[in-house]
């Protein structure tokens, strides 16, 4: 199995890392894809796909929301921050599988103004083209704006990306199946309503494993891991009522379709039959 979105440069790991991607291989994970949210992560990531060539696979992208390194409060990021990540990413750009987390994030929370979501939509947009300038896909957040997401990416002629953790309808995911983007499904699948709707309309050619962790396990506020990513495809199995076999080797295979460099990382990732 692959997991297409992991924060493995998050604090939450730094005490037992290595335990962590000891259960993860013993549970039949081939491939971790690890994200960043910020600047600061982008060094360890690279640093911990080196250590782990043969299971950590890097992308690397900023996030909508960004905090002060002075206060730690969340915020919504600023045009400003995206500069160096983009010349970060144009270095790098032959190490990485994909560009992200990257995305818009309209919780009120985090977003004060019109100016924020402006802000937002910049910055998503320069990191969408630079993606499409590398031929890289998307690893994409959408938090409380699924559809406004949907719309940024497709206008600006998007075609290779996947919406991590979609929070909106299935409704609205479907717009993003019909221009051939892939939806994630991380454990909290068996806890969360929304996400069994999600699983039940896109058809699972357009379905990918995801843990997110630390986050979205299959207990709340507890922290999550990769050897969970069985939970998601038990569960997607039992909704979809396929076999255990057939979400692992499907959504293996939409992986490498959607990051064709996986396909050089990882252990024993199963063929994939016309793979583009």
């Amino acid at each position: 199995m692959v997991d297409i979105h992991a924060h493995l440069a998050a604090e939450d790991f730094n005490h037992d890392l290595e335990d962590v991607l000891a259960r993860a291989a013993s549970a039949n994970i081939s491939t971790i894809v690890v994200v960043p949210e910020f600047l600061s992560e982008f060094d360890k990531v690279l640093e911990l796909s080196e250590r782990h060539r043969d299971l950590v696979a890097p992308c690397l992208g900023l996030h909508p929301v960004q905090s002060d390194a002075s206060t730690r409060n969340e915020r919504s990021v600023t045009t400003e921050e995206v500069l160096p990540v983009l010349d970060f990413i144009r270095r790098e750009h032959s190490k990485i599988v994909g560009i992200g987390e990257v995305g818009l994030d309209f919780t009120p929370r985090f977003v004060k103004s019109d100016d924020d979501k402006a802000a937002q939509r910049y910055v998503l947009t320069e990191q969408a083209k630079l993606a499409m300038d590398l031929g890289l896909p998307l690893n994409v957040h959408s938090r409380s704006a699924g559809r406004p997401t949907l719309q940024l990416l497709k206008s600006l002629g998007v075609r290779n990306a996947v919406m991590h953790a979609f929070d909106g309808k299935a409704s609205v995911a479907m717009e993003g199946v019909h221009v051939g983007y892939f939806f994630s499904i991380p454990p909290s699948v068996v806890r969360s309503e929304q996400k069994q709707k999600l699983v039940r309309q896109v058809p699972l050619d357009h379905l990918l494993l995801e843990t997110d962790s630390p986050a979205l396990g299959p207990i709340k506020q507890t922290r999550n891991e990769p050897c969970n990513l069985e939970i998601s495809c038990r569960e997607v199995a039992r909704i979809k009522q396929v076999s255990f076999d057939e979400v692992w080797k499907m959504t293996t295979q939409n992986a490498v379709r959607l990051f064709p460099k996986l396909g050089h990382v990882g252990r024993q990732l199963v063929p994939v039959p016309n793979a583009k």
